[in-house]
């Protein structure tokens, strides 16, 4: 039961499992918020763009 007790004790595969998850946690909020992000960037552009293209005069004069 000693060496069970201890063994456990100086087991680190579950602490290396919880820092993995950690970090995935931590960039997978970073992804979202940068899609996000850049999604309502590229959505503003291309909505600027049809603004523009919109007011073009195609009368040819």
């Amino acid at each position: 039961m000693k060496n069970l007790i201890k063994t456990f004790l100086n087991d680190e595969a579950g602490a290396s499992a919880a820092e993995y998850a950690l970090i995935l946690a931590i960039i997978g909020t970073g992804v979202a918020v940068g899609a996000v992000t850049l999604g309502d960037a590229i959505g503003n552009a291309l909505s600027r763009a049809g603004s523009e293209i919109d007011t073009l005069d195609y009368s040819g004069a």
